[in-house]
């Protein structure tokens, strides 16, 4: 952007990259789409886990408590014979090993006789607590009495245990989860090699277009990879190649313009040695025979002053005649100031008068007044070169040229000839290339048909209707 302070700067790209995801490139936008996916399938698989882990816990704990209650009571009716101390040692040593269950005996007194037995398993767990309190059911404890002899001789108290069945969840959960990390990072990187073959050449359409903005028009691509990346490689080359063209047509321009620059002023001053310099120096002569005749004695010869008083019109009526084809040649005056179907009518009039050996005829019926100084100045230009090249290329007898307005959308431009057209080796000169860029310029059509007999150009040019007040008034104003 440009201020008061100075010229418009141009941002380096670094500092053009927005932050955040704005600023990411297209490899890690998606990697980290396929990371959030990642999550949040590991999400819904943790809790799937979660829930089938607390149905299966709870099932397994119940299952284990009516198992260990009916081998309890079994144990206590066969071992109806023992003493006190041996039934109890017999069910405490018979229980301590059971999963997902803990058996506590207790004698008479209340006492665990686990007191004076030894534990014969351990009561550390792998599972965090947090994992446990998501998964752990509601604890249940069952108490059976132990009857011997018709006596109770003590209690077994029957506690859930499921922590043994998490420590096993734990486990599962953690080596899966272990295996899918492990395959994701594969596929990850997988995806990271792949996403950087697949996006490589963008990567090359991006130094090619760097290449273009530098003014380098000689950057192709390889139309390879996949049918999208082929097709836009495709229409790079052929930006690219259009561009080349473009320049050396530019440059071809350039060099007619500079050689006919020399030329105009070549003739211009041709003219005014030619023209004006005989007529110059026929002034200075008959100013000078004047002076003598008023000089001279006696009375001064009327008729003889008469004479030079009608030479001296009649040079200054051709100086001024050829003054006017000169500025109407550098820029037509009337433009801006008539209206532009009387300015095409005094052209057709001028070329009648310096070719009498050619028709020239016109048809500028229901034109605006105006339709703004470069619309009009390029009408009466290409006008004006298409008549002096069917007069110039084509020797032609009689010229139509006709100008419309398409109901305020567009106007048509028709300049018609009957000669024998541009010959093949003549080319395109300075004058169909200007018309052409003429026209260009407002997003117009150009097209030339070449075809005997005669030449025909046919010009499209779009009008904005906001151009100015001077399309809206009609000739009749």
């Amino acid at each position: 952007m440009t201020n008061e302070a100075g010229p418009a700067r141009t941002i380096p790209p670094a500092f053009r990259r927005a932050p955040g995801w704005a600023g990411w490139s297209t490899r890690t936008r998606m990697l980290v789409v396929v990371l959030a996916i990642d999550v949040i399938a590991a999400l819904v698989s943790c809790g799937v886990i979660v829930l089938n882990a607390r149905s299966a816990v709870k099932v397994e704990t119940r299952a284990s408590l009516a198992t260990v209650e009916l081998l309890v009571a079994d144990t206590i009716r066969l071992s109806q014979t023992a003493s006190r101390e041996s039934l109890l040692r017999t069910l405490d040593l018979r229980f301590q090993a059971l999963r997902h269950v803990r058996v506590a005996v207790l004698d008479a007194e209340g006492q665990d006789v686990r007191l004076t037995v030894p534990r014969l398993r351990s009561d550390k767990h792998v599972a965090p607590s947090w994992f446990a309190l998501l998964i752990a059911p509601t604890i249940q404890t069952h108490v059976l009495p132990i009857v011997a002899g018709g006596a109770r001789i003590g209690t077994a108290q029957i506690t859930t245990e499921p922590l043994d069945e998490i420590d096993e969840v734990w486990g599962y959960a953690v080596a899966l989860s272990l295996t899918t990390l492990g395959i994701n990072l594969a596929m990850l990187a997988a995806l990271y090699l792949a996403f950087g073959r697949v996006l490589a050449p963008l990567g090359r359409l991006a130094h090619g277009l760097t290449q273009l903005e530098r003014h380098d028009y000689t950057a192709r691509l390889d139309a390879e990879g996949p049918p999208e990346i082929a097709v836009i490689a495709e229409r790079f080359n052929r930006v690219a190649e259009a561009l080349t063209e473009a320049r050396a047509a530019n440059g071809r321009l350039n060099r007619q313009l500079l050689t006919a620059q020399d030329d105009e002023r070549r003739r211009t001053a041709l003219e005014l040695h030619d023209e004006f310099g005989p007529c110059l120096f026929a002034l200075e002569a008959n100013a000078a025979s004047v002076t003598r005749i008023a000089q001279g004695a006696g009375e001064p010869d009327r008729g003889r002053l008469a004479q030079r008083a009608a030479d001296i019109g009649m040079i200054v009526h051709q100086v001024q005649t050829l003054n006017r084809d000169l500025l109407n040649r550098l820029r037509p005056h009337a433009l801006g100031q008539v209206p532009l179907a009387d300015c095409l009518n005094l052209l057709l009039r001028d070329f009648t008068r310096r070719h009498p050996g050619t028709a020239f005829t016109g048809t500028f019926d229901d034109l605006a007044r105006g339709y703004g100084d470069l619309v009009d100045l390029t009408v009466f230009r290409c006008v004006q070169e298409s008549m002096t090249n069917a007069v110039r290329h084509g020797s032609a007898r009689h010229v139509r040229a006709e100008v419309r307005d398409l109901d305020g959308a567009a106007l048509s431009v028709t300049v018609a000839d009957d000669g024998s057209g541009l010959a093949p080796e003549h080319g395109i000169g300075l004058g169909i290339s200007g018309m052409r860029e003429r026209v260009g310029a407002l997003d117009g059509t150009f097209a030339l048909d070449n075809a005997a007999p005669g030449t025909v150009v046919r010009i499209s040019i779009p009008l904005d209707p906001e151009r100015g007040d001077d399309m809206q008034q009609n000739v009749s104003s």
